[in-house]
Protein backbone atom coordinates (compact mmCIF):
# COMPACT_ATOMS: atom_id res chain seq x y z
CA UNK A 1 0.00 0.00 0.00
CA UNK A 2 1.19 3.48 -0.77
CA UNK A 3 1.50 6.07 1.94
CA UNK A 4 -1.00 8.94 1.71
CA UNK A 5 1.77 11.42 0.90
CA UNK A 6 2.82 9.27 -2.07
CA UNK A 7 -0.75 9.01 -3.31
CA UNK A 8 -1.25 12.74 -3.02
CA UNK A 9 2.06 13.41 -4.77
CA UNK A 10 0.79 11.42 -7.75
CA UNK A 11 -2.05 13.95 -8.13
CA UNK A 12 0.10 17.08 -7.99
CA UNK A 13 3.11 18.48 -9.76
CA UNK A 14 5.14 18.58 -6.55
CA UNK A 15 5.06 16.31 -3.51
CA UNK A 16 2.86 17.45 -0.64
CA UNK A 17 3.64 17.06 3.04
CA UNK A 18 1.90 14.25 4.89
CA UNK A 19 -1.37 15.83 6.09
CA UNK A 20 -1.54 13.94 9.40
CA UNK A 21 0.99 13.27 12.13
CA UNK A 22 0.36 9.52 11.75
CA UNK A 23 2.21 7.62 9.08
CA UNK A 24 -0.35 4.99 8.12
CA UNK A 25 -0.90 2.93 5.00
CA UNK A 26 -3.42 4.51 2.64
CA UNK A 27 -6.01 3.25 0.21
CA UNK A 28 -8.06 4.75 -2.60
CA UNK A 29 -11.83 4.53 -2.14
CA UNK A 30 -14.19 5.29 -5.01
CA UNK A 31 -16.97 7.79 -4.16
CA UNK A 32 -19.57 8.82 -6.77
CA UNK A 33 -17.71 12.00 -7.77
CA UNK A 34 -14.12 11.48 -6.56
CA UNK A 35 -11.36 9.07 -5.71
CA UNK A 36 -10.71 9.43 -1.97
CA UNK A 37 -7.20 8.91 -0.61
CA UNK A 38 -7.58 7.71 2.96
CA UNK A 39 -5.14 6.69 5.63
CA UNK A 40 -6.33 3.48 7.30
CA UNK A 41 -6.72 3.50 11.11
CA UNK A 42 -7.24 -0.14 12.15
CA UNK A 43 -5.97 -0.35 15.71
CA UNK A 44 -7.45 1.27 18.79
CA UNK A 45 -4.44 3.61 19.27
CA UNK A 46 -4.59 4.66 15.58
CA UNK A 47 -8.35 5.25 15.78
CA UNK A 48 -8.03 7.14 19.06
CA UNK A 49 -5.41 9.51 17.62
CA UNK A 50 -7.23 9.90 14.31
CA UNK A 51 -6.75 13.35 12.79
CA UNK A 52 -5.83 15.10 16.05
CA UNK A 53 -3.41 18.00 15.54
CA UNK A 54 -3.94 18.11 11.75
CA UNK A 55 -4.13 21.72 10.54
CA UNK A 56 -5.01 21.09 6.87
CA UNK A 57 -6.32 18.30 4.65
CA UNK A 58 -6.22 18.58 0.86
CA UNK A 59 -9.43 17.86 -1.05
CA UNK A 60 -10.32 14.17 -1.37
CA UNK A 61 -8.01 13.11 1.48
CA UNK A 62 -8.70 11.96 5.00
CA UNK A 63 -8.86 8.90 7.18
CA UNK A 64 -10.93 5.72 7.30
CA UNK A 65 -11.50 4.11 10.67
CA UNK A 66 -11.96 0.33 10.39
CA UNK A 67 -13.75 -1.54 13.18
CA UNK A 68 -13.82 -5.29 13.85
CA UNK A 69 -17.59 -5.45 13.54
CA UNK A 70 -20.61 -3.45 12.47
CA UNK A 71 -22.16 -1.70 15.45
CA UNK A 72 -22.57 1.49 17.42
CA UNK A 73 -19.63 3.92 17.36
CA UNK A 74 -19.19 7.48 18.61
CA UNK A 75 -16.80 10.17 17.39
CA UNK A 76 -15.87 13.52 18.88
CA UNK A 77 -13.66 16.46 17.96
CA UNK A 78 -11.32 16.50 20.99
CA UNK A 79 -7.95 18.00 19.98
CA UNK A 80 -9.08 18.17 16.34
CA UNK A 81 -8.07 21.51 14.83
CA UNK A 82 -10.12 21.60 11.61
CA UNK A 83 -13.84 21.00 10.96
CA UNK A 84 -14.59 17.64 9.38
CA UNK A 85 -17.26 15.62 7.63
CA UNK A 86 -17.88 12.21 9.23
CA UNK A 87 -19.35 9.47 7.06
CA UNK A 88 -20.73 6.33 8.74
CA UNK A 89 -20.58 3.31 6.42
CA UNK A 90 -22.03 -0.24 6.51
CA UNK A 91 -19.89 -3.35 5.83
CA UNK A 92 -21.15 -3.51 2.23
CA UNK A 93 -19.98 0.07 1.57
CA UNK A 94 -23.39 1.74 1.84
CA UNK A 95 -23.27 5.19 3.43
CA UNK A 96 -25.63 5.24 6.39
CA UNK A 97 -25.17 8.77 7.65
CA UNK A 98 -23.16 11.91 6.92
CA UNK A 99 -22.37 14.47 9.60
CA UNK A 100 -21.37 17.53 7.56
CA UNK A 101 -19.15 20.33 8.84
CA UNK A 102 -18.62 19.01 12.37
CA UNK A 103 -17.10 22.03 14.11
CA UNK A 104 -13.95 22.28 16.17
CA UNK A 105 -14.56 22.49 19.91
CA UNK A 106 -12.68 24.82 22.26
CA UNK A 107 -9.52 23.25 23.66
CA UNK A 108 -10.66 23.93 27.21
CA UNK A 109 -14.09 22.28 26.82
CA UNK A 110 -14.64 19.55 29.41
CA UNK A 111 -14.68 16.05 27.89
CA UNK A 112 -18.22 15.39 29.12
CA UNK A 113 -19.48 18.46 27.22
CA UNK A 114 -17.92 17.63 23.83
CA UNK A 115 -20.69 16.55 21.43
CA UNK A 116 -20.51 13.05 19.98
CA UNK A 117 -21.54 12.00 16.48
CA UNK A 118 -22.96 8.49 16.74
CA UNK A 119 -24.30 5.70 14.58
CA UNK A 120 -23.85 2.11 13.50
CA UNK A 121 -20.83 1.54 11.27
CA UNK A 122 -18.13 -0.85 10.18
CA UNK A 123 -16.23 2.14 8.75
CA UNK A 124 -16.16 5.85 9.51
CA UNK A 125 -14.53 8.20 7.03
CA UNK A 126 -13.32 11.67 8.00
CA UNK A 127 -12.82 14.26 5.26
CA UNK A 128 -12.33 18.03 5.24
CA UNK A 129 -15.57 19.86 6.11
CA UNK A 130 -18.06 20.05 3.22
CA UNK A 131 -16.06 17.57 1.13
CA UNK A 132 -18.73 14.83 1.41
CA UNK A 133 -21.31 16.71 -0.65
CA UNK A 134 -18.70 17.68 -3.26
CA UNK A 135 -17.70 14.01 -3.57
CA UNK A 136 -21.32 12.84 -3.93
CA UNK A 137 -21.56 11.21 -0.52
CA UNK A 138 -25.03 10.91 1.01
CA UNK A 139 -27.09 8.23 2.75
CA UNK A 140 -27.69 5.25 0.46
CA UNK A 141 -24.64 5.81 -1.80
CA UNK A 142 -22.31 2.83 -2.10
CA UNK A 143 -18.52 3.15 -1.91
CA UNK A 144 -16.03 0.85 -3.61
CA UNK A 145 -12.54 -0.20 -2.51
CA UNK A 146 -13.08 -0.35 1.24
CA UNK A 147 -10.52 -2.34 3.25
CA UNK A 148 -11.36 -5.81 4.53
Amino acid sequence: MLELAALFALQTASPAPLPTPQSLAAIAVRAPKALLHLQVARTEPQRERGLMSVTHLPAHTGMIFVFDGDGPVAFWMKDTLIPLDMIFVAPDGTVRRVYAGVPVVPADMADDRIPRETGDAKYVIELPAHEAVADGLSAGVRLKGLPK
